[in-house]
């Protein structure tokens, strides 16, 4: 039985954690079926990168191949444009059916691999962490969105575990809000000391010296260290760098994609216009805007690395200036 915070499969069926449907209320869904999961990957019924990556591998492991196993890689693989941990992880089990090997055994590698890249993510990462820090966040970067402890709320959790006093400070992320319902319920669980803010906030934290780093996640790095995460990071980061506060993206080198020389060759995925208009609720739609008012609504924007403090992979810590140099096409070249 593989299992995770939001992903379980037992060799014969999958099944993910709703994260929709979180904090309010835990319910598994059934998502062998790949139709299922693919809509379940374009709802966010289960998000992060390394964890839809990991979804889909297992997806693919439990069919064995089968006549139409090209055209379900296809359709998972396209599901979301944006983080690349789904391509590498589908591209990986295609890899597989074409060499004749076992596709289950390949997608249990997957999942048990990215628990060890979080744990090695995790290590690199507390070390940055002094006693005392406030740490600002944004989005979720934990076990929810890994097989694993998580990426940069892994590291905040291996430094709380092992002894550091520190506070995190949360951002909602607007529109979908996974800071507010998704890291605070992980926050809540591990026990370590919160305040959740709105995006809007950040700045004033930073400018009265509150938050001594900002850690995020990543959806796709670029050679160059120009990395892409969840709408709101660009203001965050310029914010922080203003500040004079570090901001480290900690990522599995899955993240990366080697293939896009920098932030400009990223693709951003752009949503549904209903997300920012309103929310559906039991008791039908709770709308704050009017229905038909025009919406911009990228799930994403680009960061250059330039303004990173760090980069925390699973192999190390690599600098700004390492990664203008590119040191991140020697050390993760095939």
């Amino acid at each position: 039985m593989l299992n995770s915070l939001s992903i379980r499969c037992d060799g014969r069926q999958l099944w993910l954690l709703d994260q929709t449907l979180l904090p309010q209320e835990e319910s598994w869904l059934e998502a062998t079926d790949p139709a299922v999961l693919i809509e379940a990957i374009r709802a966010l019924r289960v998000r992060g990168a390394p964890a839809i990556g990991v979804a889909a591998a297992l997806c693919l492991g439990l069919r064995q191949g089968g006549p139409d196993f090209l055209r379900v890689a296809a359709a998972l693989r396209a599901a979301r444009p944006t983080a690349v941990n789904l391509m590498w992880a589908v591209d990986r089990m295609v890899s597989a059916w074409e060499a004749g090997n076992s596709l289950w055994e390949e997608a249990e590698a997957i999942f048990t691999e990215d628990v060890a890249l979080c744990e090695a993510m995790a290590g690199y990462g507390a070390s940055l962490i002094e006693e005392g820090d406030g740490i600002l966040t944004h989005c979720n970067t934990g076990g929810l969105a890994t097989a694993g402890v998580g990426t940069a709320l892994g590291a905040i959790r291996r430094a709380w575990e092992g002894g550091r006093r520190l506070h995190v400070w949360v951002d909602e992320t607007r529109p979908l809000l996974q800071g507010a319902r998704l890291t605070t319920w992980e926050l809540q669980r591990l026990g370590i000391p919160h305040t959740l803010i709105t995006d809007s906030m950040a700045a004033l934290l930073l400018r009265d010296g509150r938050v001594q780093r900002v850690m995020v996640g990543a959806d796709r790095i670029a050679a160059n260290g120009d990395f892409a995460n969840k709408v709101g990071t660009y203001g965050l980061t310029v914010a922080a760098v203003f500040h004079g506060v570090p901001v480290h993206v900690v990522a599995p080198r899955s993240t990366v994609d080697l293939y896009c020389p920098d932030g400009s060759s990223i693709p951003v995925e752009e949503r549904a216009p209903a997300e920012l208009r309103g929310v559906v609720t039991a008791n039908g739609t709770l709308r704050w805007a009017p229905a038909e008012v025009p919406v911009w609504n990228p799930a994403f924007d680009v960061t250059p690395g330039s303004y990173l403090h760090s980069l925390v992979l699973d192999v190390g810590i690599l600098d700004r200036r390492s990664l203008a140099e590119g040191v991140l096409s020697r050390v993760l070249a095939p």
